[in-house]
């Protein structure tokens, strides 16, 4: 005789309900949104079907659709012209340049939403590297003072998250110590701790026109192959005042989300990146795939691993399909 029966609890759809272990909510998602130069300007990212960079104007627009669906975070990135780009990334600081005029005038006209930041060398810089690049080196002292200018800039344009993204040493500390000496003691770092040098980023460079001018980006990123190396980068980070732990990507990465939260008492970010997005739509359009189905399984297994945050593009799509259900 079978006694135990686990199927029962899988009878029905209400009795599935209540034995759920995980829940996605729109509460727990960071919309990227990519900004652009000029005015009433739009222009599709060809390998991110439905993600548009936005010029300043729609952006506002963008996020005040995404607050009424109830997203209220956004992670934003600049796409720059190379006119503005130079080795010391001297336009991450101009006040008046796009990026930090645009933080400005989302947090006057929202300030209710979070607006989290992106630090790194990339967006700003003729070498196409997150960190100062001298002699074909990535130099990681020297990146940290722009890092840190940076990131007081963003401050004092309204950021209430700073994201380090450029997996330099140290960086999260010399951050946060610019930081609380200008004030800004309240201004969360959600630290890039495990990023990981991937295949999947394609479509963000693309979006952005980030590619590195020459190498790669293995000299700071961590090898895909390695796990304990980001309990160490999870430490180190924790030690120098993180707020919160991230990994990227996710999908392929559900281990590292699962070990950074079984081992720190930090709230764990995972950030479903471009290419994940991007397999899912091409699939999709294919007919070989059901996207919605596939989307939300996906997201359910990056909170399952342990992730309360998710950046994801497929923040909107989901928060509009949730609203019809109700």
């Amino acid at each position: 005789m079978i006694t135990h029966r686990p199927r029962r609890n899988r009878k029905s759809q209400v009795i599935r309900d209540l034995v759920q272990e995980n829940t996605l909510s729109v509460n727990d998602f960071i919309f990227p949104l990519f900004l652009i130069d000029g005015k009433n300007k739009t222009s599709e990212v060809k390998s991110m079907p439905g993600i548009f960079r936005l010029s300043t104007d729609l952006m506002l627009k963008e996020i005040e659709q995404c607050m009424k669906l109830g997203i209220k975070t956004f992670d934003i990135f600049p796409s720059l012209d190379d006119k503005y780009k130079d080795k010391k990334a001297t336009e991450s600081t101009n006040k008046k340049g796009l990026y930090l005029r645009t933080l400005s005038e989302i947090k006057e006209k929202f300030p209710e939403a979070t607006i989290m930041t992106d630090v790194a060398m990339d967006p700003y810089s003729s070498d196409g590297h997150d960190g100062y690049v001298e002699k074909g080196e990535i130099v990681n002292d020297k990146t940290l003072e722009i890092l840190a200018r940076m990131a007081v800039a963003q401050a004092e344009c309204g950021a209430d998250i700073i994201g380090p993204s450029d997996m330099m040493d140290g960086r999260v500390g010399y951050i946060r110590e610019a930081l609380d000496d200008h004030g800004f003691t309240n201004v969360s770092i959600m630290s890039y701790t495990a990023k990981y040098a991937s295949g999947f980023y394609g479509p963000f460079r693309d979006a952005l026109d980030s590619a590195p001018r020459f190498g790669d980006k293995k000299t700071y990123q961590m090898n895909p192959a390695n796990s304990k190396e980001a309990l160490r980068e999870g430490e180190l980070d924790m030690i120098e005042g993180a707020d919160f732990l991230m990994v990227k990507p996710a999908m392929s990465y559900l281990d590292i989300i699962k070990l950074l939260n079984d081992n720190f008492n930090l709230p764990i970010a995972a950030y479903n990146v471009s290419g994940e997005y991007a397999m899912v739509k091409a699939a999709a359009a294919k007919g070989w795939i059901d996207g919605d189905r596939v989307r939300d399984e996906i997201l359910m297994s990056i909170k399952r691993a342990g992730a309360s945050v998710i950046l994801t593009y497929f923040a909107k799509e989901w928060a509009i399909q949730q609203s019809k259900r109700k």
